[in-house]
């Protein structure tokens, strides 16, 4: 047998010995030396997670991952780090969700708790049930709403539109009416404003004309408290004096025309009505096609010398003067000889001498001017006067051979539903009810007078106070900062009245100075509390770090042009 060479390292080149002629087991750990592997002798993929042991310890160790080293599908559900330190940058997580969360569970338990300022760790949450977190002096128009627990950029404004037969005082609410003839015209229209739930009316209806030494009765006058639905439609109605001896066609408001040559007539109705149920009331037809009525002040009726029309209601006209009675016989319904009687809640006057052809009816006084035949006695209707317009108007004269007669004033109205507080006062005479009231104006409603005058027109006022929307400043007192903060999130509860616009309508801002200066928030819509209600949270971040430094944070709101309700404020730092 031939002898066995003794085998040196320095034998072995690289290369000479492959796996295949090692039998398993031959190369063990201990035959080994220590660094005789070498990480650069161990290819990509040869030791894999098998290959380790279950527990490793690299306690010693420093591992560096790449940013994208671990995904999330890697990690498992549950990570306990509970004995572990964890620390990241200052900004690898940004003011997002989270603090949206805290922010919204602050509101809820502020206002389960009724508290007013929750503090939480660097941040605040002030859900309104007080003005305690807010700075009063500071603030400007910040209306807060006790019963209901939120802040609003309203203020009270006072509301009064005036309408004449063609003119109007206030146009933001109002349009006027038309009147290009005399006994032709259109309505005028008062638009109720925002938060205007009471308004109160005012009609003074029109006096009657005169014709000779007569005498126009005075209109009566109205008025009450009418509920009302802001943006509702509210149509108007100013009466036309009745005109002196001789002038066509029936006044504005319904009034009964004089004579052909020598009566007065009658004035039209001042009065209220509602534009939803408004039928085609045309002075053709008298408004017999009885619209839904909130109110009417009565007119006087037409006077023919040396008669006196009956002056307008009250609830009750009054009926004209003749020759044997000539100031009247005050209110009745019924003619008073040949005179004409006053309209009442339910019917009109009766025509002067028992001639149905002139009483007067439902909006509408009684004409004077007929082309019916006269009883014999008559030398014609030229002498009669007509009779005024009015919830019920008055009846119109006739003249007997000999004999001159007035008109009957109409009634006025205040017994719709959404009414309260009504009253009316009548007219004495020629002259006007209402005349005393402090709303009235000048050259409103009284009779015509001799020789030949007509009656002066009506006026309808609309007064209230409604909500205005005002520029406002809602600013918070200071809240304390553990240290100077470089970064601030807002987080708003609002509730829309009318529709703003973000960062325009509403401003937010933050200082970490006491107020000294302020840095604006950009804010977001984050979505309606419930459905669309309304009620939505506003979101917004800003960097305050190039404000002077500082630890006496506040927020502050600017509101503007649109009315919105301001529920509470969530501000926190870092």
């Amino acid at each position: 047998m031939g002898s066995i060479k003794k085998l040196v390292k320095s034998a072995i080149k690289d290369n000479n010995i492959e796996g295949d002629p090692l039998e398993d087991g031959v190369a063990v750990t201990a035959k080994f030396v220590a660094d005789s592997v070498e990480s650069s002798e161990i290819n990509n993929g040869t030791v894999t997670g098998d290959d380790l042991a279950s527990t490793l310890d690299i306690s010693s160790k420093t591992v560096t991952l790449p940013n994208t080293g671990i995904t999330a599908a890697q990690l498992s559900n549950t990570l306990d780090l509970s004995s572990k330190t964890l620390t990241l940058p200052d900004d690898s997580i940004s003011f997002a969700r989270e603090q949206f969360n805290v922010a919204l569970l602050g509101f809820k338990m502020a206002v389960t708790e009724n508290l007013t300022v929750f503090n939480l760790l660097d941040g605040i949450v002030d859900e309104f049930h007080d003005e305690s977190g807010t700075d009063e002096g500071e603030g400007s128009n910040d209306n807060y709403c006790a019963s209901s627990d939120f802040y609003n950029n309203r203020a009270p404004a006072a509301i009064s539109a005036g309408f004449t037969t063609t003119s109007i005082t206030e146009a933001d609410t109002s349009t006027a009416g038309t009147n290009p003839t005399y006994g032709s015209g259109g309505f005028g229209t008062f638009t109720v404003p925002s938060c205007l739930t009471a308004t109160t009316v005012y009609a003074w209806g029109s006096g009657g004309g005169a014709q000779g030494s007569g005498t126009g009765g005075g209109g009566g006058f109205m008025t009450g408290v009418l509920a009302t639905t802001p943006g509702q439609a509210i149509k108007v109605v100013v009466g036309e004096g009745g005109h002196s001896g001789g002038s066509p066609g029936n006044g504005l408001g319904g009034g009964g025309s004089g004579g052909s040559s020598q009566g007065g007539g009658g004035g039209g109705l001042s009065g209220a009505f509602n534009d939803s149920e408004l039928a085609a009331w045309t002075d053709a037809t008298h408004g017999l096609s009885a619209p839904l009525i909130f109110g009417v002040a009565g007119s006087g009726g037409g006077g023919q010398q040396p008669s006196t029309g009956g002056a307008g209601g009250g609830q009750q006209g009054q009926s004209g003067s003749d020759l044997q009675e000539p100031v009247g016989h005050g209110e009745q319904v019924s003619a008073a000889g040949c005179a004409g009687g006053g309209g009442s809640q339910s019917a009109g006057g009766e025509g002067g001498g028992g001639l149905a052809n002139k009483d007067g009816g439902f909006l509408f006084g009684g004409s004077g001017n007929i082309s019916l035949a006269e009883p014999v006695d008559d030398t014609g209707p030229q002498y009669s006067g007509g009779g005024g317009s009015g919830y019920y108007g008055g009846g119109a004269a006739r003249r007997p051979s000999g004999e001159h007669s007035a008109g009957g004033g109409g009634s006025s109205y205040f017994g719709h539903p959404q009414i309260t507080s009504g009253s009316t006062e009548e007219g004495n005479v020629a002259e006007g009810g209402g005349t005393a009231n402090p709303n009235y104006v000048a050259s409103t409603n009284e009779g015509g007078a001799s020789p030949s005058g007509a009656g002066e027109d009506g006026y309808m006022l609309f007064t209230g106070t409604a909500q205005a929307t005002v520029s406002s400043t809602i600013i918070s007192n200071a809240f304390t900062a553990g240290s100077v903060p470089s970064s601030t999130r807002i987080v708003v509860f609002q509730e829309n009245i009318e529709s703003p616009t973000l960062n325009t309508d509403i401003i937010a801002s933050v200082s970490r100075n006491g107020g000294s200066n302020f840095t604006n928030v950009t804010l977001a819509d984050s979505g309606y509390v419930t459905g669309s209600s309304g009620q939505r949270i506003l979101t917004g971040q800003a960097t305050i770090s190039g404000q002077p430094s500082g630890q006496s944070m506040r927020w502050k709101l600017a509101l503007a042009n649109k009315g919105v309700k301001i529920h509470g404020v969530s501000l926190s730092w870092a």
